[in-house]
C-alpha cells in the first residue's frame, strides 16, 4: 500500500533565491516546510556549486535510484561535489533536523522537500515509515536523495535503510559526507590523532539508557591515555557526562572540548576539562564533546604543568566500572 495518501502532498516553491514550500499532512502531521536559508550566509557561487546547478538541465536523471548522502556538518561549501550535483538532479529529498537550510537551498528549484527529522527527541516520522517513503518514491520512478547530516554511515541509521531499500529491490548509492567529529575538530584547531599524545580515536554516543552492550553508550574497556574520544550528541547535561568519564578512569585533568554548530555562522567552541566540565555554560545543540590530551589549546604548556601521574588511573581502580 503506498504512503502517499497518508503523509504527503506537498508544493514547493522558490521566492528570491529562498525556499519555501506548503505542506498538508493527510492523516499524520509532520511534514514541515524547510527552514528559510540564511542567504546572506550562502557561499560564494563555487566550482561544485556552479558544475552542479548546470548539470540538472545537462545531464539526464537518473530515476528509480536512492542515495543516502551526507550532508557535512552544515556548511554548503563541505560538500562534496558528488553530493551537490545529486541535490541538483534530485526529484526528491527526504532531509534530516542536522541539514542546514544553506545546503537544502542547493537543491532543485522543482524538487520536492520533505522534512524526515527528529527535534528534541520528537520524530516527525519512525524509521520504518522513512523507509516506506523512500522505497515508494522510487517504485514511482523517481530520483531520491535521502540528506543526512554529516555523514550517513556514522550514527545515521544507514544500516537500517539500506537494508529496507536491498529488500525492496530498490537500487541505491551511498554518497559520503564530512562526519561532525571531523568538522568540530577543525572548528576547534584539534588534530584528532596528534602523534604526540594519540593512537586511536573512538567515535560514540553518550546514552543515558542501560540497554544494548556498552551501558551508557561507551566501550569504556577501549579508552586508554592515548584514546581520543568523540562524543556525538552528548546532550546538556554535562555533569552527568562528566561524571560517566571520571567513575570510569578518565583522568579529571583530561582537557575536552565542547563545539556547537561546528562550521556553521553561529558555531561557538568551549575548552575545559573533565573536571570543570559539569560547571560549564551549556552550548546549543547540535554540539559534540571531543575528550583527550589532543584537545589542550597549548599542548607543550599543558603537559609542563601537569602533575605527575596525573592521568593514571588510581591503584586499584583500574577497570573499575569498566564493561569487560
Amino acid at each position: 500500500m503506498s504512503l502517499f495518501p497518508m503523509f504527503l502532498r506537498l508544493e514547493k516553491r522558490r521566492l528570491g533565491g529562498a525556499v519555501a514550500a506548503d505542506g498538508e499532512a493527510l492523516g499524520r502531521e509532520g511534514v514541515n516546510s524547510p527552514p528559510a536559508p540564511a542567504t546572506a550566509n550562502a557561499p560564494a557561487p563555487g566550482s561544485c556549486r556552479r558544475w552542479g546547478s548546470q548539470s540538472a538541465g545537462l545531464v539526464a536523471r537518473q530515476s528509480a535510484k536512492v542515495y543516502l548522502v551526507g550532508a557535512g556538518p552544515g556548511d554548503p561549501e563541505l560538500l562534496t561535489c558528488k553530493a551537490a550535483r545529486l541535490l541538483a538532479q534530485a526529484e526528491v529529498v527526504l532531509y534530516d533536523a542536522l541539514v542546514s537550510s544553506e545546503v537544502l537551498a542547493m537543491a532543485a528549484p522543482e524538487a520536492t522537500l520533505v522534512d524526515v527529522g527528529k527535534r528534541a527527541g520528537r520524530k516527525l516520522l519512525t524509521q520504518d515509515e522513512i523507509n516506506g517513503l523512500m522505497v515508494d518514491y522510487a517504485r514511482r520512478g523517481k530520483m531520491v536523495v535521502r540528506l543526512k547530516g554529516g555523514d550517513p554511515m556514522l550514527f545515521g541509521r544507514a544500516g537500517e535503510e539500506m537494508q529496507a531499500l536491498r529488500e525492496a529491490g530498490v537500487p541505491f548509492e551511498l554518497v559520503p559526507g564530512i562526519t561532525a567529529a571531523v568538522g568540530a575538530a577543525a572548528a576547534a584547531g584539534i588534530s584528532l590523532t596528534d602523534r604526540r599524545v594519540a593512537s586511536q580515536v573512538l567515535l560514540t554516543t553518550f546514552s543515558r539508557g542501560d540497554s544494548g552492550p556498552f551501558p551508557g553508550g561507551l566501550n569504556w574497556a577501549a579508552i586508554t591515555r592515548e584514546t581520543t574520544v568523540a562524543i556525538y550528541m552528548p546532550g546538556v547535561q554535562y555533569g552527568e557526562v562528566a561524571a560517566r568519564l571520571i567513575e570510569n578512569g578518565v583522568a579529571p585533568e583530561t582537557p575536552c572540548a565542547v563545539v556547537s554548530h561546528a562550521s556553521r555562522p553561529e558555531q561557538q567552541v568551549l575548552r575545559l576539562t573533565v573536571g570543570t566540565l559539569r560547571d560549564e555554560l551549556r552550548l546549543p545543540a547540535p554540539s559534540l564533546l571531543l575528550v583527550g590530551r589532543v584537545a589542550a589549546e597549548d599542548l607543550t604548556q599543558w603537559n609542563a604543568g601537569l602533575r605527575p601521574g596525573a592521568l593514571e588511573p588510581a591503584r586499584g581502580e583500574e577497570g573499575a566500572g569498566r564493561n569487560n
